[in-house]
């Protein structure tokens, strides 16, 4: 079965800007050497070449359903919580269609990520200290809740619950359907849930048997882990988003940001493809399987973004070092038999993936 690519902001009768025009159809790259040995390989989904990077596509197609569902009038002020990347897709999806924007964010975001949300047009407010219980992410949610209340005919995207955004991900499964006969693993990284979620869905009716691997944070507690303050952005989360899809996942990885930054520095060096927190996460779990999995099996890693916002993390040497984050990870994972079963505190592999919500109840 084929899977339609197109994309719901292209389809929309509306006008689109150009830079809405160009977001899909990102290229795909076959990482092997010298990033995986002995001849091994998987292919990487670039989305960093979508102008603000894989969130892009949600961020048009969230507000286009919202649109056409009257739950954001002409002119209504769009009010979000983010870490940066779903904040420039909603900056993209505001000039588009003509919404002022207000987003959240904290403390940890990188100056040029805040410059850049301004430039395109955003207004951005800082919460400066966490919820005793949910980090940051709750802190931010509440003042999106209390921005509702002041702003009459705001809409509230919610990229942590909202079902829209695991539909705007068909289109990125479409374009895989059509570049690859067979798709064996697919490799996301999870921070609200909604792309591993939304590919996975919709790949399955091409490909059957396709395994998902999530890739996840150490300190996250989105598959079960305790809380713990983070250094990465962009994946791993503090509360328990209700897209993470879990009945989808074969296995989930645990991965630090040591391991994340080696992972991203040796794709530049390399390969001279990189991107942030999340690709190198991701990058470093496809690489594993690539030289695990038997040789025939066509594994895809989806890279959320590209490098250009963490030249003062990731790419810093000052940054690294005072964060100790310099060090060469591991050949392999470490592994546990459950979420529950300790806490990690690098780079772990377990393959019993539930719902922790459920555990609790």
């Amino acid at each position: 079965m084929t899977i339609h690519a197109g994309s719901p902001q292209v389809r929309s009768p509306e006008r689109a800007t150009s830079s809405a025009a160009v977001i899909g159809n990102t290229p795909t790259l076959y990482v092997d050497q010298p990033f995986v040995p002995d001849g091994r390989g998987f292919w990487a989904k670039l989305e960093g070449f979508n102008p603000g990077g894989i969130k892009d596509r949600a961020a048009l197609h969230v507000i286009h359903q919202a649109r056409i569902r009257g739950e954001l009038p002409p002119g209504g002020v769009i009010v979000e919580s983010t870490s940066g990347t779903f904040g420039l897709g909603l900056a993209l999806a505001g000039a588009v269609y003509r919404h002022p924007v207000t987003l959240v964010a904290d403390v940890g975001l990188e100056p040029i990520m805040r410059q850049m949300l301004q430039a395109y047009g955003a207004r951005v407010e800082i919460v400066d200290r966490p919820h005793p219980r949910g980090g940051w992410q709750q802190a931010r949610r509440d003042r999106v809740a209390e921005l509702m209340r002041e702003l009459p005919g705001s809409y509230w995207p919610d990229q942590y619950n909202n079902p829209d955004l695991v539909e705007a991900y068909a289109g990125l499964a479409g374009e895989l359907a059509e570049r690859f006969p067979r798709i064996d693993v697919l490799v996301c990284s999870v921070g609200t849930g909604a792309h591993s979620s939304g590919i996975h869905r919709a790949l399955r009716r091409s490909f059957p048997g396709l395994r998902l691997v999530g890739v996840d944070a150490v300190g996250s507690t989105i598959f079960g882990q305790p809380p713990r303050d983070r250094l990465m952005r962009g994946l791993g989360s503090s509360i328990h988003p209700r897209n993470v899809a879990y009945d989808a996942f074969r296995e989930v990885h645990w991965v630090g940001p040591a391991e994340a930054v080696w992972a991203c520095r040796r794709l530049a060096a390399g390969l001279n493809i990189s991107g942030g927190w999340s690709t190198g996460a991701v990058a470093l779990v496809a690489r594993w399987l690539a030289g695990t999995l038997s040789a025939d099996r066509v594994i895809v890693a989806v890279f959320p973004d590209g490098p250009w916002r963490y030249w003062d993390t990731v790419y810093s040497d000052d940054y690294c070092s005072r964060h100790d984050l310099l060090a060469t990870p591991a050949d392999e994972p470490d592994e546990v038999g459950n979420p529950g079963e300790r806490e990690v505190t690098r780079w772990t592999r377990c393959r019993v993936v539930t719902d922790p919500l459920e555990r609790i109840r």
